[in-house]
């Protein structure tokens, strides 16, 4: 007689198996990501800026009924020359700002009196023992270098660019072709469609949206003379690309400026009140209302894809945070298999890959 076998048994084991194996693939995931940053960085914004492009000259067709090839010159021209100027900025003038970061440490000490009857001994206190003792040269040397790192490799990533537009066309077909059978084919056109909508959504609308906001606060330190405001406005464009403490980040670094720049607190309180007020009705407004559904994912998952990028690919995964956490998200809402992952990723549950006009990119 056969002996059965004992499902109570092998149901625990294959479960481990998987656990196992899932376990292996994403640890060797990781390391490949972190050890082919050097070449999949420039990739990836390479992979960002066609998107940025593709919104671009898909808005100057509906807009001017110009040919695809001139919206497409358009929109390279355009995108290209703007990020070459805020890498250039990045490069140049914050690249000076660190060397000369030493003066205003020094002077920094100083500019906390300044604010000890506005606010107390106690925060006086805080500030002096905890602001003091950052290395602020440091941190400015991790924010800028990244910046001229990718100044470095611009014209690698111009090269990425400009192929990948070459073969916008055609790329589709070779999908159909690639896939074989028609189903598939179909299913993967249809992820690759959700991605491009998702993705052009978000960096489109993200960009006009930091735009708006790095040309408010250029204003605001314009009008107070405020050293390298040219640096703090592509900062503040920058930075609104991370999630949360971006904003953040914006408006403490020209504040300190102001603070030890001038002799009064009132620039100081300018900059924090004006620009922090910008940043917050900006940031929970205007900016959830233009991207609507498009960005549906648990604000938990936002945070924690910030650390997980950051910590493999440093400041620039900041940036590149939760584009690639949207692709993961489609990718995950497409498979049956990971569809229930997906809902746990998303904010309301809903995923939103029914959406017809995702199939329009």
């Amino acid at each position: 007689m056969t002996p059965q076998p004992d499902s109570q048994t092998d149901h625990p084991r294959l479960k481990l198996s998987v656990i196992r194996d899932v376990t292996i693939v994403a640890t060797l995931v990781v390391l490949a990501l972190y050890a082919g940053a050097s070449f999949l960085i420039p990739l990836t914004m390479a992979l960002l800026i066609n998107v940025l492009i593709i919104a671009l000259a898909d808005r100057v067709i509906a807009l001017t009924r110009a040919p695809v090839w001139f919206a497409n010159l358009v929109g390279v021209v355009l995108v290209l020359a703007g990020l070459f100027m805020i890498m250039y900025v990045l490069g140049s003038q914050a690249t000076q700002f660190a060397r000369t970061i030493s003066t205003y440490e020094t002077q920094f000490d100083n500019a906390v009196n300044r604010i000890t009857g506005l606010v107390g001994n106690d925060v006086t206190s805080f500030i002096r023992d905890n602001l003091i003792s950052i290395d602020m040269s440091y941190v400015a040397r991790l924010l800028l270098g990244s910046a001229t790192s990718l100044l470095n490799q611009f014209f690698l990533i111009s090269l990425y660019v400009a192929f990948l537009m070459a073969e916008r066309l055609a790329f589709r077909k070779k999908i159909q072709l690639a896939a074989g059978a028609p189903e598939f084919g179909a299913d993967l056109a249809s992820v690759l469609g959700a991605i491009s909508f998702s993705l052009q959504r978000y960096v489109g609308v993200k960009t006009l949206i930091s735009l708006i906001t790095a040309g408010i606060s250029y204003s605001i330190f314009r009008a107070l003379g405020l050293e390298y405001a040219e640096t703090w406005a592509v900062l503040t464009f920058a930075l609104n690309f991370i999630p949360s403490i971006g904003s953040i980040i914006a408006v403490v670094f020209p504040a300190l400026i102001a603070l030890v720049q001038f002799e009064s607190i009132g620039p100081f309180l300018v900059v924090v009140l004006g620009c922090g007020t910008i940043q917050f009705v900006i940031g929970n407004f205007v900016d959830p209302a233009m991207l609507g559904r498009s960005l549906n994912m648990s604000t938990f998952l936002v945070i924690l894809a910030l650390m997980f990028w950051t910590t493999v690919w440093g400041l620039i995964g900041a940036f590149l945070s939760v584009p690639l956490t949207v692709c993961i998200l489609i990718i995950f809402s497409h498979v049956p298999a990971l569809r229930p992952v997906a809902i746990l990723m998303s904010l309301d549950g809903r995923l939103g890959d029914d959406d017809p006009q995702q199939a329009k990119s």
